[in-house]
């Protein structure tokens, strides 16, 4: 089962482009700008089919990494009847943001089915409307294991269920925390739920609680899933407007702990060289990759589906609030080099849009091999 959820988990991720996607073709063929071809995959072509009515070539690629809309005309510049350059501002402004909303609105949908089936509780007062929540469930999982630790030498998986320590049940991290410091360097039976099944086994707890890795040495996580009737909808788009918020604050602190770490690094004292890595690191830690992604997808699977969705949905909002970011090379860059010109009063030519354009996807490049390989170092 955990294999499927998985597999489901990575279809949906490679979705989520495709659909951004798909909102910039639709808003644009609504608006007379014609669309040469929609390709889900990217080049090398495996397959393609001319739609009779609009003409939009539809293509399936061999690269299952998203997907992508070619349009007449693609330049700010370019001139003439049904294409991207030939329209009005307002036009093209639409089109830009149309993959923002899709994606916004794809990230609303899902927190509202999830509120209507079951949402985990995963942020610190997590919007809900109050006189129509109720709590269906509330158990202890295990979200991490520290190494060489009595819960990794009793054979506890990350995503186990904890049910009991001794003769006592677990009903939350706080209690954890007590009955395991009670039994502390004694041999205790611990019995769990994995793919519900239920397991028992034997760990003889820490004497003290070293470097603050517990009597265990597992990381709990209370796993509270909320239900809604009526109040759904307005769940589902309240959630969506607190994490928008939270990720931009996100952001900022990764911004900030990264360019007050490298001024930092360039000073003589010893001390602020220190601080300066710490910030540095940090920020490394709070971003992933494609390959930090995958990991986490498939960390998550093992934990549900509804764990597995709401993880789409938050990386469906973060693809929203990353291109509506001024960051050439995505959609709010190209907004923004556009609107610039136009304050300016200046023709964005081909050939400047361009060069822009392609300096800031290098860059972007380089940003993701970067991050991969941080993923990479930090996972194996």
């Amino acid at each position: 089962m955990t294999v499927v959820i998985f597999i489901i988990g990575l279809i949906l991720f490679v979705l989520l482009v495709v659909v951004h996607e798909l909102g910039h073709a639709i808003v644009a063929h609504r608006n007379g700008v014609v669309v040469e071809e929609f390709g889900i995959g990217f080049p090398p072509r495996l397959w393609k089919r001319v739609l009779k009515k609009s003409k939009t070539v539809f293509s399936l690629n061999a690269l299952p990494i998203g997907g992508f809309v070619r349009l007449k005309g693609e330049h700010d510049n370019d001139k003439g009847p049904g294409t991207y350059g030939g329209s009005s501002f307002f036009v093209k402004a639409k089109i830009l943001l149309a993959g923002v909303a899709v994606n916004w609105i794809t990230a609303a949908v899902i927190f509202t089915v999830l509120a209507l089936t079951g949402i985990p509780q995963l942020v610190g007062n997590q919007f809900t409307v109050k006189s129509d929540t109720k709590v269906i469930n509330n158990v202890i999982l295990v979200s991490d294991i520290t190494s060489h630790s009595p819960a990794a030498k009793s054979g506890l998986k990350v995503g186990d269920q904890l049910l009991k320590v001794g003769s006592a049940s677990v009903t939350s991290t706080d209690q954890l925390v007590a009955l395991t410091h009670r039994d502390a360097g004694k041999k205790v039976d611990i019995v769990y739920s994995r793919s519900d099944t239920i397991h028992t086994t034997t760990a003889t707890l820490n004497k003290i609680d070293k470097d603050n890795q517990g009597y265990l040495g597992v990381v709990p996580l209370s796993h509270v899933i909320q239900r809604s009737t009526w109040s759904a909808p307005i769940v589902g788009v309240g959630l969506t407007a607190q994490l928008t918020k939270l990720t931009l604050q996100g952001l900022w602190d990764v911004l900030d702990n990264l360019g007050t770490g490298l001024f930092q690094s360039l000073s003589p004292n010893a001390h602020q060289r220190a601080t300066a890595r710490t910030r540095i690191s940090d920020a490394g830690q709070n971003v992933a990759g494609p390959v930090g992604i995958v990991v986490l997808l498939k960390d998550v699977s093992s934990q549900g589906v509804s764990l597995m969705l709401y993880l789409i949905a938050v990386i469906s909002l973060t693809l929203a609030v990353m291109n509506v970011l001024p960051i050439p090379a995505l959609d709010g860059g190209r907004l923004f080099v556009m609107l610039l010109y136009r304050l300016r009063r200046k023709r964005l030519t081909e050939e400047v849009e361009e060069r822009i354009q392609g300096y800031a996807f290098a860059v972007l490049m380089g940003l993701i091999v970067l991050l991969t390989v941080v993923d990479v170092r930090h996972f194996l």
